[in-house]
């Protein structure tokens, strides 16, 4: 089962983490797009989706058409971590190529979002100091690794409790057996 939740998982990881790469070093210097976050989801969900399809394959190829819930959670869940390492590695990569000061830039869009609201005085004054805090915390790797596998990770988590309660059933999308074509090996003859 190593084997596979390396597979699937290296396979997941490089499908969420070169986009994330390739968008951080696009955007380097630039407002956040506001349907960013969304794009973001999306991707982990589409990479996340071999999940499902690694927890299929076994059951129906290995299992003979049977896997139980736990066994299913593992094996997304091992898939799930792979793909967040992949992320992560992704993250600090873009972070170390362009020097971007992401914490920066999304306590300063933080902070312009409650001055519109017409946050000001103490309550603005407390809410940038503890984005001058999160800049803090956020520049030491022990803080900002574990935060970053904390964006993905839970939608792993999501998707592999979902994949395992419905591909427990081995009814649900049963591997489907061909019927032998007529004049092949395996189709009966009319002597049988």
């Amino acid at each position: 089962m190593l084997r596979k939740i390396l597979a699937y998982g290296i396979a997941a990881g490089l499908v969420v983490a070169v986009p994330l790469f390739g968008l951080a070093v696009a955007m380097n210097g630039r407002e956040p797009v506001p349907y960013g976050m969304a794009i973001g989801y999306l991707t982990m969900l589409v990479a996340l989706s071999a999940v499902f399809i690694a927890i299929k394959r076994h059951r129906d190829t290995d299992l003979g058409g049977v896997i139980g819930f736990w066994r299913a959670l593992g094996l997304g869940l091992g898939i799930s971590a792979v793909a967040g390492l992949f992320y992560v590695a992704a993250w600090e990569a873009a972070l170390a190529l362009t020097h971007m000061d992401f914490a920066g830039s999304y306590a300063n869009l933080l902070i312009e979002q409650q001055k519109a609201k017409g946050v000001s005085g103490d309550a603005l004054a407390k809410f940038a100091a503890d984005m001058e805090a999160f800049k803090a915390d956020y520049a030491n790797p022990f803080y900002r690794l574990p935060m970053t596998f904390a964006e993905i990770f839970p939608v792993g988590v999501l998707v592999s409790l979902v994949s395992a309660a419905l591909l427990r059933n081995p009814r649900f999308l049963a591997q489907r057996r061909v019927a032998p074509r007529i004049g092949s090996a395996d189709a009966p003859t009319s002597g049988s």
